[in-house]
């Protein structure tokens, strides 16, 4: 807690998690590929706020809470719909904004790649999963 060069070699390493996201939804955007989230939690809400990320890059978020549904991230404003909405629109990749429950939701969302549909994770570092 006392050696300030832990923090600096922290700021450094979140500065470039931002970059390498941001890197890979323009990538994919500029492809044509449909990103999704999964998920509305405060630590998703604030990497999104950190990052910038918006509606532009991601076309909406899915959480299986209803009480989250049919409102916007604070701050970003991406649309927030239920699970369902991914069967529907068959999104390239889906973002999981819970990111410590990746094994959880890869398996209640296996069907994605029913299409050739990947997760995404953003940290610790982005990683597509295929």
């Amino acid at each position: 807690m006392q050696d300030l060069a832990k923090y600096a070699v922290f700021e450094g390493q979140v500065r470039q998690l931002k970059r390498n996201l941001l890197q890979f939804l323009i990538a994919a955007k500029a492809e044509g590929k449909t990103v999704v989230g999964y998920g509305a939690p405060a630590k998703g809400n604030t990497l999104l706020n950190y990052c910038g990320i918006g509606p532009e890059f991601l076309d909406y978020t899915a959480d299986i809470n209803p009480h989250k549904q049919n409102r916007f991230t604070p701050g970003t404003h991406i649309p927030i719909y239920g699970p369902d909405r991914i069967r529907e629109t068959r999104p390239n990749y889906v973002v999981i904004l819970p990111w410590n429950l990746k094994d959880e939701i890869t398996g209640q969302l296996s069907f994605i790649r029913d299409w050739g549909g990947c997760f995404v994770l953003p940290i610790p570092k982005v990683e597509v999963l295929e």
